[in-house]
């Protein structure tokens, strides 16, 4: 299929032109979420990715700008400054964007090329929290959601408490220790339980937008695990299977990272994958499979080449050779 045509011959995209932070503007863009796996299917998403280069006023001046969303198309570009925070985090979902195949290329400046060939510095044990969290994300809600029927209200909260991923929250938010926020199980105080999530806090000189954050977080994954038991229960098993399919891809990439093996987001075990999307494997299957590749994941983990840390030094020199480039060629 050709990518190309299909996006820019496609009126709904005219704003990757007529954005004033986009245009000529754009480093790199590309294919992404399950057409960039090779686990698409009839009806998935047309997801894109890409960077923009900043503007002379906001490289040198007070400008700022983040990234741009469009959620009719599923269309995310973020700016270079904050693609670079993210990859230097081994951010699962940024990694990939420097590995797509050349066929989900859709446009690549010389800066976009410079940052996919340099994708080497971005990769550290980092990956550790990035890609495993993230993989613990899927496996949680896979969880909760097949416990909502047949796990009584304690086990349940245990599973919501299980949920609220620590490991992202420390690393996403200004750093915290465990018994700084504590989270634990304890007899219920509301009448409506047996057993509750309760929270402990001892900070101090900590940001309160920070905070606020991550209560939201918390809060979000009560709410979402509340809402649960009004859904379809056909319709959450369909989505059930997609997280176990994402969860296995998450646990494979990252063991073949911290390995030290060449970052690959079209997957070769694909067929795999979509057989765990269709249903072909019962859920306890997926779970034994999760054990495996889990423990492979801990023993990459163990037994890294990789850096703890992303070389910051070659990365700069990289982010300052690209923003003056960016500059010049403007």
């Amino acid at each position: 299929m050709n990518y190309k045509e299909l996006i820019f011959d496609n009126p709904k995209y005219k704003f990757l032109q007529e954005n004033e932070h986009l245009g000529n503007n754009i480093m790199l863009l590309t294919m992404s979420g399950s057409i960039s796996y090779g686990t698409n299917v009839e009806g998935s998403d047309t997801d894109i990715r890409g960077i923009t280069l900043e503007r002379p006023n906001e490289i040198l001046g007070l400008d700022h700008y983040e990234q741009f969303e469009n959620k009719d198309t599923d269309t995310t570009i973020y700016t270079f400054r904050k693609m670079v925070n993210l990859l230097l985090n081994c951010n699962p979902n940024c990694i990939e964007i420097l590995a797509t195949n050349p066929e989900h290329i859709l446009i690549m400046r010389e800066e976009g090329k410079m940052l996919r060939d340099n994708i080497k510095l971005f990769l550290s044990r980092k990956a550790v929290r990035s890609f495993g969290g993230y993989a613990t994300q899927q496996l949680r809600r896979l969880q909760n959601a097949l416990a909502r029927d047949s796990y009584l209200q304690p086990q349940k909260e245990k599973h919501i408490l299980n949920s609220i991923n620590i490991l992202h929250l420390q690393e996403f938010y200004q750093p915290f220790t465990d018994e700084e926020i504590k989270l634990y199980i304890d007899d219920a105080v509301n009448e409506d339980l047996e057993t509750e999530i309760f929270l402990d806090i001892n900070l101090k000189h900590y940001p309160l937008r920070d905070f606020k954050n991550i209560h939201s977080e918390m809060s979000n994954v009560i709410t979402e695990y509340g809402k649960l038991n009004k859904r379809n229960k056909k319709k959450d098993e369909l989505h059930l299977y997609k997280h176990g399919m994402h969860l296995i891809r998450l646990l494979i990439m990252g063991t073949e990272i911290l390995k030290g093996e060449p970052v690959r987001t079209y997957r070769p075990e694909r067929k795999f994958l979509l057989d765990i999307r269709n249903e072909k494997y019962t859920f306890d299957q997926i779970f034994e499979m999760v054990d495996k590749y889990e423990a492979e994941f801990v023993y990459a983990k163990q037994n890294s080449p990789l850096p703890l840390e992303p070389d910051y030094k070659r990365v700069n020199e990289l982010v300052t050779e690209i923003n003056r480039k960016a500059i010049c060629h403007d």
